[in-house]
C-alpha cells in the first residue's frame, strides 16, 4: 500500500504521515529533507541557490545527511523552497523518491507532488492544508522552541513567499491531487487530525477494493 501525503509547509503534514506510517507499519519519507538536503549542501558550499546548476550540484548528497539537526532550520526551510523550483534539481531527486515508493510492501511519502508525480497510482492520498495564521502560529511556536527569534510576522510572510513558490513553478507545482482526499487541520487537535486522516485512507482503500 502507497499512501501520499501533500500540503503545503507546516499545515500537519509531517505529523500526519509519521502518525499513518506507525498505524499502518510502513515505511515513511519525508520527501522535503531531500530538498532540505540540497539546501543545506547548497549553503555550505558556497554556492547560489537561485542558479539551477549550483543546486544540481548539489544533489549529491549522502543519505548520512538527512539525519543532519541544521536539516530543521527555517532559513534552510526557505532555501529548499528556493532550489526546488528547479527542473534539473527534482528531475535529479525523482528516481530516489520512485524507488521508496515502490519498494516491497509499499510505503507512506509526504511533500508536495507526491500524489501528482510521485506516485500517482498511490492507494490513498491526503491533501492536507490549514491557513497561512494558522500554519505561521505553529512554525513560529516550533522556532521559539528551538531558541529561534524570529518573529511571528516574518514567519507569515515566509510561509506566504514559500507557497507562493511552491504553488507558481513550472515543474511539479504544490497541487491538490484530483483523486486526493481534502483534510483541513486548522482547527484539529493533533490526535483528530490523525484519526480524520486513518478514516480518509480507509475511505478511499474501501472504494478502490470496491471498484475491482
Amino acid at each position: 500500500m502507497i499512501i501520499a501525503v501533500d500540503g503545503p509547509a507546516a499545515s500537519g503534514k509531517g505529523t500526519i504521515a509519521r502518525a499513518l506510517a506507525k498505524h499502518y507499519k510502513l515505511p515513511y519519507l519525508d520527501t522535503g529533507l531531500l530538498y532540505r538536503a540540497v539546501a543545506l549542501s547548497v549553503a555550505r558550499m558556497g554556492l547560489d541557490p537561485e542558479t539551477e546548476a549550483d543546486a544540481v550540484a548539489a544533489c549529491d548528497f549522502s543519505d548520512a545527511l538527512l539525519s543532519d539537526p541544521a536539516l530543521r532550520d527555517d532559513d534552510i526551510g526557505a532555501l529548499a523552497s528556493v532550489v526546488s523550483a528547479h527542473p534539473l534539481v527534482r528531475a535529479a531527486l525523482l528516481h530516489r523518491q520512485k524507488r521508496f515508493a515502490a519498494q516491497e510492501g509499499g510505503a507512506i511519502l509526504d511533500g508536495r507532488d507526491i500524489g501528482t508525480v510521485i506516485a500517482p497510482d498511490a492507494d490513498a492520498k491526503l491533501f492536507v492544508k490549514a491557513t497561512p495564521n494558522i500554519r505561521a502560529q505553529r512554525r513560529h511556536a516550533e522556532l521559539q522552541a528551538r531558541g529561534g527569534t524570529a518573529s511571528k510576522d516574518r514567519v507569515l510572510a515566509d510561509i506566504r513567499a514559500r507557497d507562493a513558490r511552491d504553488s507558481g513553478r513550472s515543474t511539479a507545482p504544490l497541487v491538490m491531487a484530483a483523486d486526493a482526499a481534502l483534510l483541513d487541520t486548522s482547527f484539529l487537535s493533533i490526535e483528530a487530525s490523525v484519526q480524520r486522516a486513518v478514516a480518509l485512507v480507509e475511505a478511499q482503500r474501501a472504494k478502490k477494493a470496491a471498484s475491482v
